[in-house]
């Protein structure tokens, strides 16, 4: 079923189905986008399949739910980030994978994490409305065997598939971690190149590393990708693995018009070389995901609880969407990245007070497994969460 129009082109869908177990709406539709919430493998019932096979498919279910729920199909899927607590085998996943998306696939980023809520296995989706307005992109030397497209260009946009440091055609990982961050780079740029775009077209990037990619040289050859201070939005996350042994993956979206294309950065955050806090495309912000940072001058973290975190956070957040002409009530999506999901009802208790009402499509993940909890010399405590965002004008 679609509810009642909460604001103007963006309504929460809520098909019977499926029982949200926080305060997030299983589907958001905009004026020209659909944003599923990570569905999981529970059937109406309650029940989880035994088997990896019956948990995905029924994952896919979930999502078609929220997706037939809007009026669309499942050939309206643009994009998809698939969660898998063993990414090591994508085999069952593209096995089922095929069953709902038999020809011109979306694209899609696998990403192995700790744990999930209440589920093994977890997908989210976005969907384009005009399917007249999808497009798919392959650059020389693709696959043609592969089950994903390597991007999506839908309306005004591109959505591009998850790039890993490894050669998708002899499955190569080189040993050096910065050779491997430059070919998963060079992937995405040849997908772009495809479409007739460039890396200044990023409107927002994930990359995602494992332990094996020191986060200093991912961004110091990242940053030689981009225009400082004007780079994309970025949610840099790392996990507990990636698919086929990599340790490194980049996804992200892009604008095809330039001139829909524009950062946004509050005064009290400085020029980044690696991320801007967020960026425009067209009437779309897609927002750095945030922590509970203080900014400034003797900035950090000094709370060691995650709802006193979470509030700083929501700060942060609100700081973009105010200098973008917006608020909460424009987010149509989320990412929450939990340091624990023991702390999963805490952190709905509080991330509920900023959405009171029809809330924002939702995924939430443990990436890791839980850190130390000890603040140093100078009062400052680890991240316990992180949450990015997309909200529509």
């Amino acid at each position: 079923m679609i509810c009642c129009a909460m604001a103007a082109d963006k309504r929460p869908i809520s098909p019977a189905t499926i029982k949200p177990i926080g305060p997030y709406s299983p589907g958001i539709l905009t004026r020209d986008f659909l944003y599923v919430s990570g569905q999981g493998a529970k059937n109406p019932q309650g029940q989880i399949p035994p088997d990896l096979e019956g948990q995905l498919r029924q994952c896919f279910e979930n999502v078609k739910a929220v997706v037939d729920g809007a009026g669309l199909t499942m050939d309206h899927v643009v994009y998809t980030q698939v969660y898998l607590t063993d990414p090591t085998d994508e085999g069952p996943l593209n096995r089922v994978w095929k069953e709902y998306f038999p020809k011109s696939p979306p694209a899609r980023s696998t990403i192995g994490v700790a744990l999930l809520p209440a589920t093994p296995v977890e997908m989210s989706a976005v969907a384009v409305r005009d399917l007249g307005r999808k497009k798919t992109v392959a650059p020389p030397g693709y696959p043609a065997s592969s089950p994903l497209s390597a991007g999506v260009i839908a309306g005004d946009r591109m959505y591009l598939s998850g790039f890993l440091g490894r050669d998708i055609n002899t499955g190569r990982i080189p040993e050096d971690p910065a050779a491997q961050v430059e070919l998963s780079l060079d992937r995405m740029q040849a997908t772009l190149k495809a479409a007739g775009l460039d890396f200044g077209h990023m409107v927002f990037v994930n990359p995602y590393l494992t332990g094996k990619i020191p986060m200093g040289v991912m961004n110091r050859v990242y940053a030689t990708r981009f225009e400082s201070g004007n780079t994309p939005a970025r949610a840099t996350i790392q996990v507990a693995g990636l698919p086929s042994g990599a340790n490194i993956e980049f996804t992200g979206v892009a604008v095809l018009d330039l001139a829909k294309r524009r950062a946004v950065r509050p005064k009290n955050m400085d020029p980044s070389p690696t991320a801007s806090p967020c960026v425009f495309a067209g009437d779309t912000l897609f927002c750095s995901a945030k922590s509970g940072f203080i900014p400034g001058v003797n900035g950090g973290i000094y709370a060691g609880t995650v709802e006193t975190q979470l509030r700083q956070t929501m700060r942060n957040l609100l700081d973009g969407l105010e200098e973008a002409g917006m608020n909460f009530s424009n987010v149509a999506a989320s990412n929450v990245y939990l340091d624990n999901l023991d702390e999963f009802a805490p952190m709905n208790g509080v991330y509920a007070e900023y959405f009171p009402s029809a809330p924002p499509a939702r995924t939430t993940v443990q990436q890791l497994a839980p850190g130390k909890r000890q603040a140093d010399a100078k009062g400052h405590w680890p991240t316990l969460e992180q949450i990015s965002i997309v909200a529509v004008k």
